[in-house]
């Protein structure tokens, strides 16, 4: 299991970062995302990145995924999502932190997962 931090600009990029992560980078969503305070974002960004980050975000959310970190981060280098994604591995100290309270913050509205709605097609039609 991996964590991915999403910094967006607005709601409709970070929906389709989401939809471009499980699509085009093939990763399985575990979940609702969890929208996070955007300060704390940038700033776990700006620690993990070992840089400034160029642009303050206006909405942020942690997703769990179901595959392994490495594989998570080689999926998504090969995307280009309208979003900041960053994935936070176990050798970060911010990953028990953010793991411990993940349950604690409030699901995303107006996200549902593309690969589920699938998933449930082709049960129909067995």
């Amino acid at each position: 299991m991996a964590l991915i931090l999403i910094r967006a600009e607005d709601q409709s990029k970070l929906l389709n970062t989401l939809a471009d992560i499980e699509r085009h980078a093939g990763l399985k969503i575990s979940g609702k995302p969890r929208i996070m305070d955007s300060k704390k974002a940038d700033n776990i960004a700006t620690k993990i990145l070992k840089q400034k980050i160029r642009s303050r975000s206006a909405i942020a959310v942690l997703v769990k995924v179901v595959d392994d970190t490495t594989k998570s981060i080689v999926h998504i280098r090969k995307i280009h999502p309208p979003a900041h994604v960053v994935v936070i591995s176990e050798e970060y100290a911010e990953f028990k932190e953010l793991e411990a309270n993940f349950n604690k913050l409030s699901p995303l509205r107006g996200y549902y997962s593309h690969k589920s709605e699938k998933s449930s097609d082709s049960k129909k039609e067995d």
